[in-house]
């Protein structure tokens, strides 16, 4: 038997049958945020616990959920985040990415919001 047929017995099955390890995630029950007042010209870090609702200034915030990367990946933290303005127009809701803050932030007229990190 060649060395050729060898490696497909014994190292191709190896190779396709090995477990991969998970991407998984740590929940975490505190997002902060940098808020940032236009008007003000102000940035101000919040922190906003899970499924609790706070106040700042004219916007209501509530944290759905809030998770940072694999400890053996690159540092990263996520947040589900629901915005409305005091007169209950839903601003904003959906997942914010600390590690690309432009690609889903909140961008109103009045405020900008990004994800710092959750704690």
């Amino acid at each position: 038997m060649n060395i050729s047929k060898l490696l497909c017995l014994f190292i191709i099955p190896l190779v396709l049958f090995t477990e991969k390890p998970a991407f998984g995630y740590i929940e975490k029950n505190t997002a902060v945020l940098r808020i940032m007042d236009k008007a003000a010209g102000k940035t101000q870090l919040v922190r906003a616990n899970v499924n609790q609702t706070i106040q700042h200034n004219s916007l209501t915030i509530k944290v759905r959920n809030c998770k940072q990367s694999d400890p053996f990946d690159a540092e990263n933290f996520f947040v589900f985040i629901e915005i409305y303005t005091k007169s209950d127009d839903r601003i904003f809701s959906g997942w914010m990415n600390r590690n690309e803050p432009g690609q889903n932030p909140l961008q109103n007229d009045t405020y900008d919001v990004w994800l710092e990190k959750c704690e």
